[in-house]
């Protein structure tokens, strides 16, 4: 193959996936001789498109499939898509809109026809777009969570759950979506903060002439469902009031006033009005109270006509209204600006409404038990751990789960109500036909049963997912199919924390519920993507870039990287459209180093013994970064792990191997070294592999013809052999001394290409004489020589050791001095924070015996680097 000058990033992108997905490289079946390693994708909504979150959390979960298949496991990543109800029903009813249709027009089944036309149309464009990232998943294990085999399976969940007496029907506070007109669970709630007004209400004590009680609310609009008036019982300015009742301005309805130890005293006026149907906190208090529930708000958003005045209006617009007629009542002593967390639907970006409503819930009291326990004892490990206390937190306050929501995309529950006014709960209509005439005793028909309108949340399908993808038919005949027994339980997971309790805590439940084991070992719990001023990257703030036109700018292995950079687990990514030109700029070194070595003449009837220590070391710096890489893969660090990468290929590779061993121009290189040079390159192009796929598997057969066996994509990973650390840390003190009198150099404006003398003092000239070839070569140096000072040579020091450069120019005294005490002040600096670092008695204790003593070494080298500088800065006074 001939090789271009400049890496084309999209071209190598089409002809290599198209390769790997040709050839079923991506593809994983049951396979007993191979070890198992399996991903489950966390499913996109069927409505969504690409955007930086899906590129984070999918290129972290590439980079582990595909170090597990070059490993050798057999690596299999289910991909798929949620159905996402309340999301898509907005899409279709929208897409209805545009028609000219209403959806009260048509009834559910020709509904789900439009639905489904959709989904067809616009569902898998998110997928599409993971394969331009370079995903390699399992594609032809697609799933979507409205299959007919899945939907079965969550009918057979609900049915089974119900008949353990985990499911229940009955009227519980939910939040409400007055636009989507659906209960939602928690999780699909976003708090924003919202400035907003306090209104402080007088309300009449009844019996009295003139004495009032000011309440302080946000909520004008609902005080016509006020069933109390609260005060804390240690307040002494309300005492007397206790047992007294008070009068609702505006419909003059009486109303108790009641103690309770839930009223904040330094909120408002210290009094609180109880509104049982419309706060979740209220209707707490009801419940302990006694209190009458009044519903005043309806469905849509607005008053109904139990409010009794300005029934019909909107929410918002009768709270100006009312504080209106209030101030014209003369009873609104005043109004505050006030800022407060306001719930949002996810979807319908609608305020939430808090209402009583009667839904179906799955108690979780008990079900969670197991799952809270296998994380607090790291059968399934977090990473990073410190969210094993949110974990924690959730699952000790957990409240039972509210799975129904009033739309018709998902599934439908299998709940059929019969003439009588009991329900039954069955798979499907026919089989509740039985169980309702058994039970009853009666001989109903098909036609008097009338199935529940709602449909389940979307988690209750998405949290069989790690099972149900594999085997679906599980959970209604209790025999796994080997799908099953192979890939189950899976390896990794990676998705986002704000889903940590609605969905991973979900699927542990689940797992325990129905395998009687974990769905997974490990959780990586990605951060958010941010911008520069560290918000939120998000369509309505316009702040995120189109992750498909980056790809397009800067490539896939670009994007993958400059993603990676800074995005450590569980912390937020702060993105800088430099991370991925950083990200292109790697492949393009890459693509030159190899452009470099390809372009050498080698000859075979010549030796170069000099370039022996330069491999050595080579090898050494290589099994050191492999074991450094691997020590972070196996604590979910891939950043760290790409970043020991890039310094690898970056740093050693290119700026020092490549420089040590490159023959001088237009002569030739040896073959024994330029072999060499050929294989630590094909090593470095399979750690790269998991992170640049694109660009790896174009070199790797640009190295030599390869067939698909030998594809980049399945050979074997690297294994780390043993290394010489001493020669790792002698070449690394010879680098610091190039790039000290490369400093020189450009500081005193001599040319490269000029040779000088180089004389060291030092206590260890063995160290300098082995890699003396080296020196000479990278540094310049006509000759390297040891001894004592040097009478008017210029001079640095490296750890303990002092070197001179004689100069045909005087040297600046004063200056010189000035350097050495800058260097002085700066190393006493280092040596404190190491000093500090091995004063904690905690570090000590707790870090490995080698970091310790690495610690320490620092700290040798720093003192001794002090005591030579000292000397010098001595002979020059």
């Amino acid at each position: 193959m001939s090789l271009s000058t400049k890496y084309n990033p999209s071209e190598a992108e089409s002809k290599w996936y198209d390769f790997w997905m040709e050839n079923k490289l991506f593809s994983s079946s049951v396979d007993y001789n191979k070890e198992p390693y399996s991903i489950v994708i966390p499913p996109p909504n069927v409505t969504g498109v690409l955007h930086m979150g899906h590129m984070l959390n999918n290129t972290l979960q590439d980079v582990l499939i595909r170090k597990a298949r070059m490993e050798g496991k057999n690596a299999c990543w289910v991909p798929g898509t949620d159905h996402a109800s309340i999301a898509t029903e907005a899409k279709v009813v929208a897409m209805l809109k545009e028609k000219g249709i209403d959806k009260k027009s048509i009834n559910r089944e020709e509904f789900l026809s439009y639905a489904w036309e959709w989904k067809e149309k616009y569902g898998g464009i998110i997928l599409e777009q993971l394969k331009k990232l370079g995903a390699s998943c399992d594609w032809d294990r697609t799933k979507f969570t409205m299959d007919a085999d899945l939907s079965e399976a969550v009918i057979s969940v609900f049915v089974d759950l119900h008949n353990k007496g985990k499911i229940y029907r009955g009227i519980r506070m939910v939040n409400w979506d007055p636009q989507g007109k659906t209960a939602l669970s928690d999780d699909e709630v976003i708090f924003k903060e919202i400035q907003s007004k306090l209104y402080y209400i007088n309300y009449k004590i009844e019996g009295s002439e003139d004495e009032t009680l000011t309440i302080a609310t946000t909520r004008p609009e609902t005080i016509m469902a006020d069933a109390a008036i609260c005060i804390n019982p240690n307040d002494s300015r309300f005492a007397h009031l206790k047992g007294k009742k008070a009068i609702i301005p505006l419909i003059n309805r009486s109303i108790p006033i009641l103690e309770d130890d839930y009223v904040d005293v330094e909120f408002g006026t210290g009094c609180l009005k109880v509104t049982p149907a419309h706060d979740v906190n209220d209707y707490e208090i009801g419940i302990r109270h006694k209190l009458e529930v009044i519903d005043i708000i309806a469905d849509d958003g607005t008053l109904n006509e139990k409010a009794q005045i300005l029934v019909g209006e909107d929410r918002f617009i009768a709270r100006k209204k009312i504080a209106k007629l209030l101030k014209e009542a003369g009873q609104l002593a005043k109004e505050e600006e006030y800022t407060s967390n306001v719930g949002h639907s996810e979807r319908t970006d609608a305020v939430i409404e808090p209402k009583l409503s009667l839904q179906w819930f799955l108690k979780m009291e008990d079900i969670t038990k197991p799952a809270l326990t296998a994380v607090m004892d790291d059968v399934i490990a977090l990473y990073p751990p410190k969210f094993k206390n949110m974990y924690r937190s959730w699952m000790d306050n957990v409240r039972d789960w509210c799975i129904s929501r009033q739309l018709w995309w998902g599934h439908q529950i299998p709940a059929f109500y019969l003439p009588n006014g009991e329900y039954v709960v069955a798979k499907t209509a026919e089989e509740a036909l039985v169980v309702a005439n058994e039970k009853y005793g009666e001989n109903y028909k098909l036609a008097d049963l009338k199935q529940d309108e709602d449909v389940l949340d979307t988690w209750f399908s998405s949290w069989l997912w790690p099972i149900s993808v594999f085997d679906p038919n599980v959970f209604a005949t209790g025999e796994k199919n080997e799908d099953l027994k192979y890939y189950y339980p899976t390896n990794d997971l990676v998705t986002a924390p704000e889903i940590l309790f609605f969905w991973v805590a979900r699927m542990i439940i689940a797992g325990y519920e129905y395998m009687g084991e974990k769905p997974f070992r490990n959780v990586y719990l990605t951060g958010i993507v941010r911008d520069k001023q560290g918000r939120k990257m998000s369509k309505s703030l316009g702040n995120s870039p189109d992750p498909l036109e980056l790809i397009k700018i800067y490539g896939a292995d670009g994007v993958r990287t400059g993603m990676l950079f800074s995005s450590p687990a569980g912390n937020d990514l702060p993105f800088d459209e430099k991370l991925v030109e950083q990200g292109r700029n790697f492949a393009n070194k890459i693509w030159n180093a190899f452009r470099l070595i390809k372009g050498w003449e080698v000859d075979s009837s010549i030796q170069n013994h000099q370039n022996q220590t330069a491999i050595l070391w080579y090898e050494s710096r290589f099994n050191q970064a492999l074991e450094e890489i691997e020590d972070h893969f196996s604590k979910f660090r891939i950043s760290d792990a790409l970043m020991s990468t890039y310094k690898l290929v970056w740093d050693d590779f290119c700026s020092w191997y490549l420089e040590m061993i490159k023959p001088e121009y237009q002569k030739p290189i040896d073959l024994e070294t330029y072999e060499k040079t050929l294989a630590f390159f094909e090593k470095i192009m399979k750690v790269l592999h998991p992170f640049m796929p694109f660009l790896t598997e174009e070199l790797w057969h640009q190295i030599k013809g390869r067939d698909v066996k030998n594809a980049l994509i399945v050979s074997p990973w690297p294994k780390a052999d043993e290394y010489n650390q001493g020669m790792i840390t002698d070449a690394a003190q010879v680098f610091e001394v190039v790039s000290q009198v490369r400093n020189i150099r450009a500081s005193k404006g001599i040319s490269p290409k000029e040779a000088f003398a180089l004389t060291i003092n030092t206590q260890s000239p063995d160290l300098y004489k082995s890699f003396e070839a080296i020196l000479t070569k990278l540094a310049n140096l006509e000759s390297v020589s040891y001894g004592d000072s040097v009478e008017g040579a210029l001079s640095f020091v490296v750890k303990s050791d002092e070197f001179f450069i004689p100069l045909n120019e005087s040297i600046d005294v004063e200056a010189e001095k000035e350097n050495l005490k800058k260097e002085i002040e700066y190393t006493k600096g280092f040596l404190n924070g190491v000093v500090k670092k091995l004063s904690n008695e905690r570090f000590v204790n707790n870090a490995p015996d080698q970091v310790v003593a690495i610690e320490k070494k620092k700290q040798a080298d720093a003192e001794a680097k002090i005591k030579t500088l000292e000397d010098s800065l001595a002979k020059l006074s």
